[in-house]
């Protein structure tokens, strides 16, 4: 059988996030997969197709050079932000009242209720996806769609929720393409491939609520009985953490950014010694200095995550699913990393919180870094939905060039181990130093008690991070 690649890419408003793997059958090999700065997205969408497809081209040609192909066509995500969903009926009377219902039938009744579900607008709305909620036959009510393959049956009706977005949004993405060189593989709604590398089949089946906080978009997936029920975003994420940080710091964005990357967490009150070090930040090119207090900067955090996380919660009490989440929260996406985050939205909801890592189901990450994180979420998505579609080969190797796999051990054998932590590799000009509170004298204190697991892990990871960071910008 013959290989092919698929390439993915996840246009966010602070990142893109390109992958590219090969398939063999039914095996999905991760090859690559790079995160670098975007331009030309706002809240999840496309503003500048210009700015955005030379961010694009770029990634693309890192990818094709360390790899050794040609990437013709890429697959690429909808916007997450600006959706609404409604409620599509669509029925048919069948011939033989004594043949059993088949998938084709049930794909014909769902292209039924795309096609003629009223747009307000079709000059400005295009639908972007569509998911069966049940199936009712001429004596039976709400099956899934599971069930109702091979029911015999003179009607057949479906239900189903329908997601609709911007249609300049799209055409901004073909656009951006074309600029960039590259084709459309295809075009997938995110919410659903996202909640399928994340989320277990179980928490899928019980009731779950998926929390995917990135930097400009904030969404929630609701799954119930195996199906998604229910889908919104709100236009708030790192990026608006990042502007507080920005503006009550005095900081450059790049600057506040990479602080919060290496000191944001929530909930000062869980940090104990650690919220009072201060973080002294000597800018070399004036020899000016400024401070800012570990707790401070968690005091700014907290206040905004608690704004987007009160949001969240009322779209789920909105949704009509509140009680019904079984399997309570999953975080994920570039926010998942805050420390605390879950800790916070565990205190604030009274769910049952996990952070969602990518669940790479049938497909091997081996070797390629940054594919298991939270951010990469949409990506594993995206690569799972793509490797079960045969006609989707993106890219091809170039003649006289080295095999992918031998050219990936290659650069896996030189690849330089990573520069210390430091103002040249962190943050820029700038260059911070943890100053520790002066010593107390020594009291007779009660023994505190012992700290829950998680906070436990998260805590110490902190710390120890801090401790090396600090170390490695000692001259």
């Amino acid at each position: 059988m013959k290989d092919r690649y698929i390439a993915t890419v996840d246009l966010g408003s602070s990142k893109i996030a390109l992958s590219v793997a090969r398939v063999v059958g039914e095996d999905v090999q991760v090859l690559y997969y790079r995160e670098t700065p975007s331009d030309g997205v706002r809240r999840g969408s496309i503003f500048n197709p210009e700015k955005a497809s030379k961010a694009v081209k770029e990634a693309v040609s890192a990818a094709e050079e360390e790899l050794g192909v040609k990437i013709r066509q890429v697959v690429i995500g909808l916007p997450r932000c600006g959706i609404r969903q409604e409620i599509a009926i669509a029925s048919t009377e069948r011939s033989d009242a004594y043949s059993c219902i088949s998938q084709d039938e049930i794909d014909a009744v769902k292209n039924m209720a795309l096609d003629t579900y009223p747009l307000e607008d079709e000059e400005v709305e295009e639908m972007y996806g569509a998911v069966a909620q049940s199936f009712s036959t001429e004596d039976a009510y709400h099956y899934s769609e599971a069930d109702v393959v091979g029911m015999p049956s003179r009607s057949l009706e479906g239900e189903f929720k329908v997601f609709v977005g911007k249609k300049k949004a799209v055409r901004n993405i073909d656009i951006m393409l074309e600029k960039a060189g590259v084709a459309e593989a295809a075009k997938y709604f995110l919410p659903l491939s996202t909640a399928d590398a994340v989320l277990s089949p179980e928490e899928k089946e019980n009731g779950v609520a998926l929390i995917e906080m990135g930097a400009g978009v904030t969404s929630l997936t609701i799954c119930q009985d195996g199906i998604l029920r229910y889908y919104c975003a709100i236009p708030f994420g790192g990026r608006n953490i990042t502007a507080d940080i920005k503006y009550e710091c005095g900081f450059t964005e790049v600057l506040a950014e990479n602080i919060k990357m290496a000191f944001g967490a929530c909930m000062p009150e869980r940090l104990q010694n650690m919220s009072e070090k201060t973080l002294q930040i000597r800018d070399e090119v004036d020899g000016s200095s400024r401070q800012v207090t570990v707790k401070y900067l968690s005091e700014v955090v907290t206040a905004r995550v608690k704004e987007i996380v009160d949001a969240i919660l009322f779209k789920i009490q909105e949704s009509g699913y509140a009680d019904k989440l079984r399997n309570g929260i999953v975080l994920t996406g570039g926010g998942a990393n805050l420390v605390n985050c879950g800790n916070l939205i565990k205190q604030m909801s009274g769910y049952n919180v996990r952070i969602g890592y990518p669940r790479a189901r049938h497909i091997s990450t081996s070797g390629c870094a940054g594919i298991s994180e939270t951010s990469a979420a949409a990506s594993v998505g995206m690569l799972m939905l793509a490797s079960a579609d045969t006609h989707i080969d993106c890219a091809s190797e170039k003649k006289g060039s080295a095999t992918t796999s031998n050219r990936k051990l290659a650069a896996a054998s030189t690849e330089k181990a990573p520069a210390e932590p430091g103002k040249e590799t962190l943050f820029g000009d700038d260059e911070i130093e943890v100053v520790n509170p002066p010593k107390k004298e020594a009291k007779t204190v009660k023994k505190q008690p012992r700290e829950p697991g998680i906070f436990k892990w998260t805590k110490k990871k902190f710390t120890d991070f801090m401790g090396d960071l600090y170390d490695g910008m000692e001259e």
